[in-house]
């Protein structure tokens, strides 16, 4: 009889037989995505792998699944490099994978047609979202790179174009890891400003991972949040990314953008022209038809009632012309009466009018009057009358015909 082993012993055997192998360590499988589901607080992934006939069960965990670069769904056919185990807790025969590509379709443009699907979806696409570009902007913001040839060509074509226009810069980096983000910061500083009538967003061409940045969702969400009109310019004309469709406009190229964003001075000032052009000859016109009418009409017209007409209103004219004289007239005479009277009103109280009279003004040296009774004997005193002054000394004062030394 065989010997009695216990299920985890078993289970640790088949388990050190299974990683002992060198076949099953280092495993490339073929199948379609089932039962996918992730973890929500580890993070690890769990699903599992079939064909026609039979299935498997795998496990990514979470230091793995965060390179990948789309999202694994259901009934998706795919690649994996896994190695070969056993769960020895459960004794289930699973695979634990490290890397997944999908079968027959690149990892990045999956996760582009996957983020478009899903944005697209929520509604950052729309038509209804999107606002007109400005036609006569004061001041463009530009979200790029300060050395690249983007900001060159776009400081050229508005130079030349519209050069009453002022551009402000947010400089970022526009490939590499913390790209996304300072983009997206950059859209979201211009629009807090308001200094910015339009938005550019540029990148010159390069490859497609030279250009992914702008295919992530952080950036597609900073340009559908933002409130000014925002042009996206990336690449070369056969390049597309999520932020194209975001925009509010897509240029194919940074000069492109330059050239949608301000109006051509030379057009503009022809248009002006024309139109000065067509108001004098509508004006000329004008007057031309006016004058040929005047003179369809007959003398007779303007006489007759036309005369008598005209004689009463000059009657009228001339009757309101009296009464408003007349009225004039009077109210002058009325303030010339009132004026006259508050003159001689004021002169009565006038004090030089006084000394006129022979009185004087008893003062200090400081020209303050004094009564009587604020003399004192040795005193310095100005006398002022109506033609001269007398500086006194006051020798005593008297009261009641008492003298007071």
């Amino acid at each position: 009889m065989a010997e009695v082993i216990t299920v985890s012993q078993l289970n640790r055997y088949v388990k050190m037989r299974l990683d002992a192998d060198d076949a099953l360590f280092d495993l490339a499988l073929r199948g379609e995505i089932a039962n996918f589901a992730q973890n929500a607080k580890s993070g690890h992934c769990y699903f599992s792998l079939r064909d026609a006939q039979c299935s498997v069960r795998a496990v990514m965990f979470k230091s793995d699944a965060r390179r990948l670069e789309f999202r694994p769904e259901n009934g998706m056919q795919v690649i994996v490099r896994c190695r070969v185990t056993l769960y020895e807790r459960d004794g289930a025969f699973q695979i634990y994978v490290t890397d997944l590509f999908p079968d027959g379709i690149g990892s990045k443009q999956l996760a582009f047609e996957q983020l478009k699907a899903r944005l697209g979806a929520e509604g950052l696409f729309a038509a209804a979202h999107k606002v007109p570009i400005p036609a006569q902007p004061a001041c463009i913001g530009l979200v790029t790179s300060k050395t690249g040839a983007a900001l060159q060509d776009i400081l050229q074509i508005t130079a030349r174009r519209w050069p009453l226009v002022r551009l402000l810069l947010c400089p970022v980096h526009v490939q590499g890891i913390e790209a996304a983000n300072e983009i997206a910061q950059a859209i979201d500083a211009l629009d807090r400003s308001r200094q910015a009538d339009v938005i550019i967003v540029a990148r010159g061409g390069g490859s497609s991972e030279d250009l992914w940045v702008f295919n992530t969702e952080t950036v597609a969400r900073a340009a559908y949040r933002c409130k000014t009109p925002l042009i996206s310019a990336i690449g070369h004309e056969i390049d597309f990314t999520i932020l194209d469709f975001v925009a509010d406009l897509r240029a194919p190229t940074p000069s492109a953008a330059a050239e949608l964003a301000v109006p051509d001075m030379a057009e503009a000032r022809h248009k002006i022209s024309s139109l000065k052009q067509n108001i004098q000859y509508n004006m000329q016109n004008r007057l031309q038809l006016c004058y040929n009418k005047l003179e369809q009409y007959p003398a007779q017209r303007f006489s007759g009632a036309a005369q008598a007409g005209t004689a009463r209103r000059v009657d009228q004219l001339d009757r309101l012309r009296r009464q408003l004289c007349g009225a004039a007239h009077a109210a002058q005479q009325a303030s010339r009466a009132r004026f006259a009277h508050a003159a001689a009103l004021a002169g009565t109280l006038d004090p030089y009018h006084t000394l006129a009279r022979g009185y004087t003004l008893v003062q200090d040296h400081t020209g303050q009057v004094l009564r009587t009774e604020q003399l004192a004997a040795g005193q310095k005193i100005r006398v002022v009358g109506a033609r001269r002054t007398a500086l006194c000394t006051v020798d005593a004062t008297e009261e009641n015909g008492h003298e007071n030394p």
